[in-house]
Protein backbone atom coordinates (compact mmCIF):
# COMPACT_ATOMS: atom_id res chain seq x y z
CA UNK A 1 0.00 0.00 0.00
CA UNK A 2 2.81 2.13 1.06
CA UNK A 3 4.84 1.79 -2.14
CA UNK A 4 1.56 2.39 -4.40
CA UNK A 5 1.12 5.60 -2.65
CA UNK A 6 4.44 6.54 -2.92
CA UNK A 7 4.09 5.65 -6.65
CA UNK A 8 0.44 7.65 -7.07
CA UNK A 9 2.79 10.74 -5.44
CA UNK A 10 5.71 10.39 -8.13
CA UNK A 11 3.16 10.60 -11.15
CA UNK A 12 1.61 13.47 -9.70
CA UNK A 13 4.89 15.68 -9.56
CA UNK A 14 5.20 14.11 -12.62
CA UNK A 15 2.36 15.16 -14.04
CA UNK A 16 2.86 18.91 -12.15
CA UNK A 17 6.16 19.35 -13.89
CA UNK A 18 5.23 18.24 -17.45
CA UNK A 19 1.78 20.31 -17.23
CA UNK A 20 3.32 23.40 -15.97
CA UNK A 21 5.39 25.06 -18.91
CA UNK A 22 7.64 26.82 -16.17
CA UNK A 23 8.42 23.75 -14.25
CA UNK A 24 9.14 21.56 -17.36
CA UNK A 25 11.29 24.37 -19.14
CA UNK A 26 13.45 24.58 -15.93
CA UNK A 27 13.69 20.77 -16.18
CA UNK A 28 15.05 20.30 -19.33
CA UNK A 29 17.62 23.49 -19.16
CA UNK A 30 18.99 21.61 -15.83
CA UNK A 31 18.77 18.25 -17.58
CA UNK A 32 20.82 20.01 -20.59
CA UNK A 33 23.40 20.10 -18.60
CA UNK A 34 24.02 16.68 -18.20
CA UNK A 35 23.88 16.41 -21.90
CA UNK A 36 26.60 18.70 -22.44
CA UNK A 37 28.70 17.55 -19.24
CA UNK A 38 28.45 13.64 -20.84
CA UNK A 39 30.04 14.55 -24.56
CA UNK A 40 32.70 17.46 -23.33
CA UNK A 41 34.25 14.78 -21.77
CA UNK A 42 35.80 13.35 -24.51
CA UNK A 43 36.71 16.94 -25.55
CA UNK A 44 38.35 18.30 -22.48
CA UNK A 45 41.70 17.24 -21.17
CA UNK A 46 42.49 15.38 -17.68
CA UNK A 47 43.56 18.99 -16.07
CA UNK A 48 40.51 20.63 -17.52
CA UNK A 49 37.94 17.65 -16.21
CA UNK A 50 39.35 17.50 -12.88
CA UNK A 51 39.50 21.09 -12.21
CA UNK A 52 35.37 21.29 -13.83
CA UNK A 53 34.59 18.62 -11.30
CA UNK A 54 35.97 20.32 -7.88
CA UNK A 55 34.04 23.02 -9.45
CA UNK A 56 30.98 21.32 -9.69
CA UNK A 57 31.42 19.99 -6.29
CA UNK A 58 32.17 23.43 -4.81
CA UNK A 59 28.96 24.66 -6.92
CA UNK A 60 26.61 21.71 -5.25
CA UNK A 61 28.21 22.06 -1.83
CA UNK A 62 27.31 26.20 -1.79
CA UNK A 63 23.87 25.61 -3.34
CA UNK A 64 22.96 23.13 -0.82
CA UNK A 65 23.67 25.48 1.96
CA UNK A 66 21.58 28.12 0.61
CA UNK A 67 18.85 25.64 -0.13
CA UNK A 68 18.61 24.40 3.57
CA UNK A 69 18.89 28.37 4.43
CA UNK A 70 15.93 29.16 1.90
CA UNK A 71 14.37 26.23 3.32
CA UNK A 72 14.51 27.43 7.22
CA UNK A 73 13.74 31.57 6.36
CA UNK A 74 10.96 31.08 3.58
CA UNK A 75 7.34 31.10 5.19
CA UNK A 76 5.83 29.57 1.92
CA UNK A 77 6.81 26.78 -0.78
CA UNK A 78 6.39 29.23 -3.81
CA UNK A 79 9.02 31.55 -2.65
CA UNK A 80 11.73 28.87 -1.34
CA UNK A 81 11.36 27.56 -4.94
CA UNK A 82 11.34 30.76 -6.77
CA UNK A 83 14.95 31.50 -4.85
CA UNK A 84 16.58 28.26 -5.16
CA UNK A 85 15.86 28.15 -8.83
CA UNK A 86 17.11 31.61 -9.37
CA UNK A 87 20.37 30.31 -7.62
CA UNK A 88 20.59 27.12 -9.37
CA UNK A 89 20.69 29.32 -12.72
CA UNK A 90 23.35 31.19 -11.51
CA UNK A 91 25.81 28.57 -10.47
CA UNK A 92 24.97 26.76 -13.52
CA UNK A 93 25.72 29.93 -15.75
CA UNK A 94 28.87 29.98 -13.32
CA UNK A 95 30.29 26.45 -14.22
CA UNK A 96 28.98 26.60 -18.03
CA UNK A 97 31.12 29.40 -17.67
CA UNK A 98 34.09 27.78 -16.47
CA UNK A 99 33.68 25.48 -19.38
CA UNK A 100 33.11 27.50 -22.30
CA UNK A 101 31.92 31.18 -22.93
CA UNK A 102 30.03 29.93 -25.76
CA UNK A 103 28.13 27.94 -23.93
CA UNK A 104 27.35 30.41 -20.99
CA UNK A 105 25.82 32.84 -23.56
CA UNK A 106 23.55 29.88 -25.08
CA UNK A 107 22.37 29.39 -21.20
CA UNK A 108 21.52 33.17 -20.75
CA UNK A 109 19.94 33.29 -23.89
CA UNK A 110 17.65 29.91 -22.81
CA UNK A 111 16.88 31.76 -19.15
CA UNK A 112 15.71 34.97 -20.81
CA UNK A 113 13.25 32.56 -22.93
CA UNK A 114 12.17 31.34 -20.31
CA UNK A 115 11.67 34.38 -18.37
CA UNK A 116 9.83 35.96 -21.48
CA UNK A 117 7.34 32.83 -21.94
CA UNK A 118 6.95 31.07 -18.54
CA UNK A 119 5.89 32.47 -15.68
CA UNK A 120 6.03 30.58 -11.81
CA UNK A 121 2.14 29.61 -11.17
CA UNK A 122 1.29 30.77 -7.67
CA UNK A 123 -0.77 28.61 -4.90
CA UNK A 124 -3.92 27.07 -6.51
CA UNK A 125 -6.10 26.29 -2.95
CA UNK A 126 -8.65 28.96 -2.53
CA UNK A 127 -9.80 27.83 1.45
CA UNK A 128 -12.42 29.16 2.40
CA UNK A 129 -12.17 32.42 0.30
CA UNK A 130 -13.77 33.55 -2.94
CA UNK A 131 -12.57 34.70 -6.23
CA UNK A 132 -14.91 37.63 -6.57
CA UNK A 133 -15.23 40.26 -9.69
CA UNK A 134 -15.75 43.98 -9.07
CA UNK A 135 -19.43 43.50 -9.39
CA UNK A 136 -19.30 40.62 -6.87
CA UNK A 137 -17.49 42.49 -4.40
CA UNK A 138 -19.36 45.65 -4.74
CA UNK A 139 -22.49 43.75 -4.09
CA UNK A 140 -21.53 41.96 -0.99
CA UNK A 141 -19.96 44.72 0.68
CA UNK A 142 -23.28 47.06 -0.36
CA UNK A 143 -26.25 44.23 0.47
CA UNK A 144 -24.95 44.32 4.41
CA UNK A 145 -27.04 40.43 4.51
CA UNK A 146 -23.80 38.49 4.34
CA UNK A 147 -20.59 38.99 6.64
CA UNK A 148 -19.83 41.99 8.98
CA UNK A 149 -16.02 42.03 7.73
CA UNK A 150 -14.60 41.16 4.57
CA UNK A 151 -10.99 40.89 3.60
CA UNK A 152 -9.91 41.16 0.36
CA UNK A 153 -7.06 40.45 -1.48
CA UNK A 154 -6.41 42.63 -4.67
CA UNK A 155 -3.43 40.35 -6.26
CA UNK A 156 -1.79 39.75 -9.88
CA UNK A 157 -0.66 36.88 -10.22
CA UNK A 158 1.75 38.37 -12.95
CA UNK A 159 3.62 40.12 -10.07
CA UNK A 160 6.24 37.73 -8.19
CA UNK A 161 5.32 39.26 -4.95
CA UNK A 162 1.88 37.79 -5.37
CA UNK A 163 3.03 34.22 -6.06
CA UNK A 164 5.31 34.33 -3.47
CA UNK A 165 2.66 35.06 -0.58
CA UNK A 166 -0.11 33.33 -2.94
CA UNK A 167 -0.14 30.37 0.27
CA UNK A 168 -0.96 32.72 2.92
CA UNK A 169 -4.33 34.12 2.31
CA UNK A 170 -5.94 30.54 1.82
CA UNK A 171 -4.66 29.30 4.88
CA UNK A 172 -5.59 32.79 6.47
CA UNK A 173 -8.89 31.58 5.50
CA UNK A 174 -9.32 28.40 6.69
CA UNK A 175 -8.09 29.55 10.00
CA UNK A 176 -10.07 32.45 10.66
CA UNK A 177 -13.46 32.00 8.40
CA UNK A 178 -16.51 32.51 10.89
CA UNK A 179 -20.33 34.04 10.28
CA UNK A 180 -18.86 37.50 11.06
CA UNK A 181 -15.84 37.73 8.75
CA UNK A 182 -15.46 36.35 5.26
CA UNK A 183 -12.72 36.30 2.21
CA UNK A 184 -12.46 37.33 -1.39
CA UNK A 185 -9.68 37.76 -3.99
CA UNK A 186 -9.60 39.92 -6.67
CA UNK A 187 -7.54 39.59 -9.24
CA UNK A 188 -6.17 42.91 -10.54
CA UNK A 189 -4.43 41.12 -13.53
CA UNK A 190 -8.15 40.52 -15.01
CA UNK A 191 -9.58 43.52 -13.39
CA UNK A 192 -7.38 46.39 -13.51
CA UNK A 193 -9.52 49.40 -13.98
CA UNK A 194 -11.07 48.68 -10.42
CA UNK A 195 -7.33 49.11 -8.48
CA UNK A 196 -7.78 52.90 -8.71
CA UNK A 197 -11.63 52.92 -6.90
CA UNK A 198 -9.65 51.34 -3.78
CA UNK A 199 -6.34 53.53 -3.92
CA UNK A 200 -4.40 51.06 -5.93
CA UNK A 201 -1.51 51.75 -7.64
CA UNK A 202 -0.81 48.87 -10.41
CA UNK A 203 2.14 50.21 -11.97
CA UNK A 204 4.86 48.44 -14.22
CA UNK A 205 6.33 46.55 -11.20
CA UNK A 206 3.00 46.22 -9.28
CA UNK A 207 4.92 47.04 -6.19
CA UNK A 208 1.49 48.23 -4.10
CA UNK A 209 0.33 44.08 -4.49
CA UNK A 210 -0.78 42.18 -2.86
CA UNK A 211 -3.09 44.57 -1.00
CA UNK A 212 -5.14 43.84 1.91
CA UNK A 213 -8.08 45.36 3.14
CA UNK A 214 -10.53 44.76 5.73
CA UNK A 215 -14.04 45.74 5.14
CA UNK A 216 -16.55 46.43 7.77
CA UNK A 217 -20.13 46.96 6.78
CA UNK A 218 -18.76 47.99 3.28
CA UNK A 219 -16.42 50.62 5.04
CA UNK A 220 -12.51 50.11 4.75
CA UNK A 221 -11.31 49.51 8.38
CA UNK A 222 -7.69 48.07 7.95
CA UNK A 223 -5.19 47.55 5.28
CA UNK A 224 -2.28 46.15 4.99
CA UNK A 225 0.55 47.58 3.60
CA UNK A 226 -0.56 50.62 4.96
CA UNK A 227 -0.82 54.30 2.89
CA UNK A 228 -0.83 57.36 3.48
CA UNK A 229 -3.38 59.04 1.42
CA UNK A 230 -2.38 62.40 2.20
CA UNK A 231 1.44 62.12 2.09
CA UNK A 232 0.92 59.67 -1.00
CA UNK A 233 3.64 57.44 0.37
CA UNK A 234 3.40 53.55 0.93
CA UNK A 235 4.42 52.24 4.11
CA UNK A 236 7.12 49.78 2.70
CA UNK A 237 6.09 47.06 5.19
CA UNK A 238 7.40 43.39 4.18
CA UNK A 239 4.79 40.72 3.02
CA UNK A 240 4.60 38.36 5.51
CA UNK A 241 2.53 36.00 7.49
CA UNK A 242 2.65 37.56 10.64
CA UNK A 243 1.37 40.97 8.92
CA UNK A 244 -1.61 39.38 6.98
CA UNK A 245 -2.36 37.78 10.03
CA UNK A 246 -2.76 40.63 12.25
CA UNK A 247 -5.74 41.70 10.00
CA UNK A 248 -8.72 39.37 11.25
CA UNK A 249 -7.48 39.82 14.68
CA UNK A 250 -8.70 43.22 14.50
CA UNK A 251 -11.84 42.30 14.10
CA UNK A 252 -11.97 41.68 17.24
CA UNK A 253 -10.68 44.79 18.51
CA UNK A 254 -13.04 46.59 16.26
CA UNK A 255 -16.05 44.61 17.30
CA UNK A 256 -15.79 45.15 21.45
CA UNK A 257 -17.08 47.97 22.75
CA UNK A 258 -15.09 50.54 24.59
Amino acid sequence: MLKIEKMHLSLAWLNFIVSEPFYLFHFLVFFSYFVVRCSSAQVLTPDTTHNLLRREVQALLGFSVFAVIKMVKEETWEGFIADTLFFAKVFLFAIALFMDYHLALWYLVLFFVMYILTQQPGYQGLGTSNQLTPLQLETLLTEGNTSRFWLVEFRALCSSNCIRTSRFFSELSVTYSNKNLSFGIVDLGLFPNIAEKFGITVGVNMGQLPTYILFENALEVRRFPEVDFEAKAIHTTPISKEGIYSLPKKTHDIGTPN
